[in-house]
């Protein structure tokens, strides 16, 4: 992509890719294109490839699919970017430590990926300084997208003086600021603030407060930032409906006023997040949900993951029904099975 700055500063929908898998445990490449083409025709602005709801024990030996997957994935984003002439931002997951992450990212860029979101899970107790190196090395290589993530979930907490270095790094493009906490999603606001990036675009990854976080305008020595778009878990299913909020969203942000019932909507969003992401036990069902929601829909052939230990918890399922009956205008079931039979076919 020529101008990824820009793209990603107007602000768009990136859903993170899930892995189609059969059965038995097999991978579906067939299904994982149709999931992609999914993605591209609901107007999603780019993809996450080999990130969390990929599946990280995809970089196992005794797995390997990371390159597959990222190589169908690129495929079909070329095709669909040929067919249609639309801008279409690739975006790979880059995990491990530096020697780890070097080989991924030069992998992603040789494949034709325009950018890295960089997981900092592996740096467990290594210094701030030394973290900082491994992301500038990195940066050598492709432009990167920092990633606060959720200590739920493997995430670290960082300082303030973390994200104020790591915004002087040239190479980076964005942030996907995902720790489930508005302190901590402000240090990040406030550093790019104070670095003067107005280069760097902010996106959400706070899947429990995905609407407020995007229509608020942040303001810190009288500059103001916004959240430009999403990169998160929660769009990789519901995703056409997802991108028609968005658009409401950054329409009702451009008015001098904000009605209230945005404040609302973003209560129906964050509980049928709680369903998804299976809150109530701490996540635990995070990837099983997205996957039952897409095997529901005829996405994907199985809501299996490759760890046989990670379903969905109990009472999930019931939740999952509860929240797309109470929110029919955030599902997507009906543009779905009008074009199913077309991302379906090889």
């Amino acid at each position: 992509m020529n101008n990824l700055r820009n793209f990603l500063m107007e602000g768009h929908v990136i859903p993170a890719l899930p892995l189609a898998l059969n059965e038995d445990g097999s991978w579906s490449e067939r299904h994982e294109k149709a999931l992609m083409r999914y993605y591209f025709d609901a107007g999603a602005g780019g993809i996450a490839v080999g990130v969390h709801s990929t599946q990280f024990e995809i970089r196992e030996p005794n797995v390997a699919l990371f390159e597959p997957v990222l190589k169908v994935a690129i495929r079909v984003i070329e095709e669909r970017r040929r067919t249609t002439g639309r801008e279409f931002a690739a975006i790979a997951g880059v995990c491990g430590k530096t020697g780890q992450a070097l080989k991924e990212a030069e992998f992603a860029r040789n494949i034709g990926f325009d950018a890295a979101l960089l997981s900092l899970a592996a740096f467990k107790n290594e210094s701030e300084a030394e973290i900082l190196k491994h992301c500038r090395d990195v940066s050598a290589i492709i432009p990167i997208i920092g990633f606060y993530l959720q200590p739920a979930v493997g995430g670290r907490v960082f300082s303030y003086s973390f994200w104020r270095a790591f915004m002087d790094i040239e190479n980076v493009v964005a942030v996907k600021m995902a720790p489930f906490n508005r302190y901590l999603t402000w240090d990040v606001v406030r550093a790019c603030i104070e670095a003067g990036r107005e280069d760097i675009a902010l996106y959400t990854g706070n899947d429990d407060n995905i609407v407020i976080d995007l229509l608020t305008p942040f303001e810190w020595k009288g500059k103001t930032r916004r959240i430009s778009g999403g990169l998160l878990g929660h769009w990789g299913v519901w995703t056409n409906a997802a991108v028609q909020l968005f658009n409401e969203l950054k329409t009702a942000r451009e008015k001098p006023t904000l009605d209230s019932k945005w404040l609302t909507v973003n209560q129906h969003v964050t509980d049928m997040n709680a369903a998804l992401f299976d809150s109530a036990n701490g996540f635990k069902g995070c990837i099983p949900g997205i996957m039952e929601v897409l095997r529901r829909q005829g996405l994907v052939p199985s809501a299996r993951t490759l760890n046989p230990k990670e379903v969905l918890s109990p009472g999930q399922a019931a939740e999952l029904d509860r929240v797309c009956a109470a929110y029919p205008q955030l599902i997507d079931d009906a543009f779905i099975s009008k074009n199913i039979s077309t991302w379906l076919r090889e």
